[in-house]
Formats: structure tokens, sequence, C-alpha cells
């Protein structure tokens, strides 16, 4: 891991740090007061949320050219809302949804809308894949089988549109295709390369068995940068377009999980970090390479992981989290009811919601089902009895659920699941679905006042050298709340949707 360090002390101005978070839903900027440690201002792009387009059943595509306007929109608002002088940023860091594929051809355009995380068409592709690579090989060297990842992506595009495959100059994963928007040119990370299922793990290189598999050439792949570190820097026509200084460097780059980690301190093995956003995600790490033999659950290169010294982020994802709860909102909940209403009127409902069950899987294909796509159900529905207020309870519920049923995955390979650390703009908002996983799982959860875009600017922060440690980075984040295990019939509600689920599976 390369750093580079610079003499901050004889510079008498403030310095600040802008991160960025490019989720599936909107564009969150942050500006980190250096000295402080402390977000400045936020802001996020668009108010409502973005579209994603379904072409066909399964298919899930975004365009990168919408999340560089989102971004370019957020930068202006909470530069404006920080009232600062630009010129007093000093880096730029980057946190990106995970396993999106974007193209692009030598003149550096975008091919083809995003194939984006929650996208299915490939569950086939990566299928075919483990046959060819052998699923002991795939597991040894990439600690994952192909799966849904965006290598399998690659390949269905491959595969499906070959005229548009042969303009490929570059692949790169959404963040860094960001980052490519703001240098000039197109690079990645390990960490990135990892969870596109495109790293050996085992001899430190790009995979060759994945790479000849699919019928790539090394040639698509990017430069690698160190996570931390000088990425590039921001070109004169970015630099107008975003009104900040020519010439920052890009110096942190991580996926959203990862990225939602370090915010929350999460670095050494045994620590767990949690986020229940539009996929819900927890997020633990090991020091030493594990896999799951079924692909449940997935293991990456963590932010801070080297040959020397392994950080492994094991990560169970699953895609009907926070796009559940807000469907339901759409479709049950008058316009005047928000969160917080629905969160009131769930919490008059007994735990169990009186016999209605929500399976939460109408996002695309599940990881941690096998990569099987059930789309969502609601069971035990009695026209006499159940009221808004009891999907509300039901859909909170079988997301905690869902969580749960993963994190017995993550137990088995030796997880050990003792304490939760969870972000404050997410799921974990709701007192019915967080106090519901500590009950079931006995792990306290403490929320910490972060978010991802704070957590993007500490590492570029780190990254150029202002902070000695990713522990300085993080020092000091408040805990908000801590939601403790409680007595009540959790279990025995669990049991039953965990039986209703395996009826389906079977």
């Amino acid at each position: 891991m390369t750093i580079s360090f610079y003499i901050w002390k004889n510079d008498t101005l403030k310095m600040y740090f802008i991160g960025y978070d490019i989720g599936s839903s909107s564009i969150k900027a942050a500006l980190l007061d250096g000295e402080t440690n402390r977000q400045l201002a936020v802001s996020h792009f668009p108010e409502t949320e973005l579209d994603i387009s379904s072409p066909q059943l399964g298919f899930a595509e975004q365009s990168p050219e919408m999340w560089w306007e989102c971004i370019l929109q957020s930068t202006r608002a909470v530069l404006a809302k920080a009232n600062i002088d630009a010129t007093q940023v000093k880096g730029i860091g980057i946190s990106y949804q995970m396993h999106g594929l974007v193209m692009v051809d030598r003149e550096l355009n975008v091919l083809r809308p995003s194939i984006i995380w929650c996208d299915s068409r490939a569950v086939q592709t990566g299928d075919d894949l483990l046959t060819i690579i052998g699923k002991d090989k795939s597991n040894e060297h990439m600690l994952n089988a192909p799966g849904n990842f965006t290598a399998a992506k690659l390949k269905w595009v491959k595969d499906h549109e070959p005229e548009l495959f042969e303009k490929v100059y570059k692949i790169m994963l959404p963040g860094d295709y960001v980052a490519m928007r703001m240098t000039g040119q197109p690079t990645t990370t390990v960490s990135g390369l990892s969870e596109g299922i495109f790293w050996d793990f085992k001899n430190e290189e790009l995979s060759n068995p994945l790479m000849e598999a699919c019928g790539f050439d090394a040639e698509v792949i990017s430069e690698i940068v160190p996570t931390f570190g000088e990425q590039g820097a921001l070109t004169a026509e970015a630099a107008e377009l975003l009104g900040l200084p020519e010439g920052i460097q890009v110096a942190y780059r991580a996926g959203d999980q990862p990225n939602n980690a370090l915010s929350l301190g999460v670095f050494n093995p045994g620590e767990i970090a949690a986020t229940g956003g539009t996929s819900g995600v927890v997020y633990g790490v090991k020091g030493q390479p594990v896999f799951d033999p079924k692909s449940r659950v997935n293991s990456f290169a963590h932010v801070n992981h080297t040959s020397a010294d392994p950080r492994i982020g094991v990560l169970l994802c699953i895609n009907g989290s926070g796009i559940q709860y807000r469907y339901i909102r759409q479709m049950l909940a008058q316009d005047n009811v928000n969160y917080d209403d629905m969160e009131a009127l769930a919490s008059k409902v007994a735990i169990g919601s009186d016999g209605l069950q929500v399976l939460p899987f109408g996002n695309g294909a599940e990881r941690m089902l096998s990569n099987k796509d059930l789309g969502a159900s609601m069971l035990g529905v009695q026209f006499n009895r159940h009221k808004s207020a009891h999907f509300f309870r039901a859909s909170l519920e079988g997301i905690a659920f869902s969580f749960m049923y993963g994190m017995e995955v993550m137990q088995e390979l030796g997880m050990d699941i003792s304490k939760l650390r969870v972000g404050n703009d997410n799921l974990f908002q709701s007192k019915i679905f967080s106090t519901t996983i500590a009950s079931l799982s006995g792990a306290p959860i403490e929320m910490v006042e972060t978010t991802g875009a704070i957590g993007a600017a500490r590492g570029a922060a780190y990254g150029l050298g202002y902070y000695k440690s990713l522990a300085e980075a993080v020092a000091g984040d408040t805990v908000l709340r801590v939601y403790e295990p409680e007595l009540g019939t959790y279990q025995e509600a669990y049991q039953k949707w965990k039986n209703e689920l395996t009826k389906i599976l079977n």
C-alpha cells in the first residue's frame, strides 16, 4: 500500500477534503474539515432517487453520465453550503456502488449503460464460467465463484453484444469511471478487481484462469493504482466543471461496503459493519483468505489488505432491503406519511406482525440464496385483520430476518458476531428493524454518526498523509445510540419466516 506524505504544517490555510458516495439511489458529497476531523457540509443529488432502467426482466442499468452530472450538482451544492474557499480543498475520495460494469472506447466514451450490482442477467454466465474454471480453483484463487459479478457481466456482453464488445478499450467499476472523468485516466485498484472477481489472491495478480475462461485480453483492465495514495490529478476541464482546484489528487477509492467499514472504523479481524440502504449488507473482516464453498457470502480485499498482512472483507448482501421498504411506502402509505410515521404505526403491532410475513427478495437474484431470483412474497395475509401498519412491521421484520439468515452463514465460516457498527443514514434508524436483528443475534448494535461520503473524504486525507493512521482518520466519531438485545418472541417469528423460505427454496 503506497501512501504519499505531504508536509502540511507549513500551510496556514484551513484544509478540507471532499468525499463522494456514488450510490444507485443518489450521489452524496461531503466536505471534511481536516483540522477538526468533522463533517463541514453534506449534499446529495437528486432530491428524489436515481432511475434504474430494467429493459428486460432481471436487468438493471444506469447511465454513467447521469452519475457524473449528479456529482457536478452535489459538488456545487456542498461548496455553496459550506461557504469555503474551494482552493482549500486538498484531496478527493470516492466510494461507489460495487460490482457494476462500465465500458469505454479509445476516446473514453461510454459504450452502453452500466450493468449495475442488482442486475441478474449474468447468473447463468457465471455458472458456466465456474464449470470451465473449476469450483476448487475458483475458490482457492479468487475466493469466490464468478457468480453474477463484474467479470461475468462482461462475459455476458461479449456473448450477447459482440459488436459492441469489439469496441471496448477499458472496462471499469463505477468508482473507476468517476475517477476517470476527474483525472482523464482509466485506473482501478486491487480491491476493485477483487470485487469484480478478476483478482488472484493466491498469486497476487490478475486472474489468468478467469481471463482465459472468458477470452478477455488483459489490456481491457485499467492500470492498477493503490487504494490510498495518488490515483491521478484533477484535470483543468474537470476542475472547472466541479469548482475545485486543478491538480488536486484523487487519493482514495473503494466500493461502498469496504468504505462503509472504513467509515465505521472496521479494519481488523473480528470487527463487523452493517448497512441497510437500497441493499442490506453485513461486512466482517478476517485476517486470512476465506471463502464460502456455496458462494452465499463473498470475500474481497478490504481497503487495508496487503499480501503481507491480509485483510479480507466477508460480505453478506441482501438485494431486497431498503428498496423493499421504499416499495411498501409507495404502495401502501398515504402521500403525507413518512418513514417516521410508518415506524410509529408499526410499533403498535406485536412482534411477528400477527402472522403476516414478508420475504423481501424482489430486487434480482440473491447471492445468499444461491443466486435464485424468488421475487418478493407476502404470506398469511388476512383481509379482515391486517392493516397497513401490519405490512410496515412485517416488511421491517422480513428484512431483519433476511439479515439474520445471512449472518448464520457468516457464523458457519467462523465469524464471531458479537457487536455490529452501523451508520445513521439508513434502515438502522428504525428501532423495530435494529432491535429485531440485535435480539436474534445477541449482538448489540452501535449507531455511529458518520456517512460513506465523509468516510471517503477521510480516506483521501489519509491517502495524502494528512492523518498518520486509519485509526486517527476515523477517531472521534460519536456513538449516537446502542440497540441492545431484548426479550420477546423474535426467535419464534424468525423460525416461522425461515420455515416459509425453506419451503419456497425447496
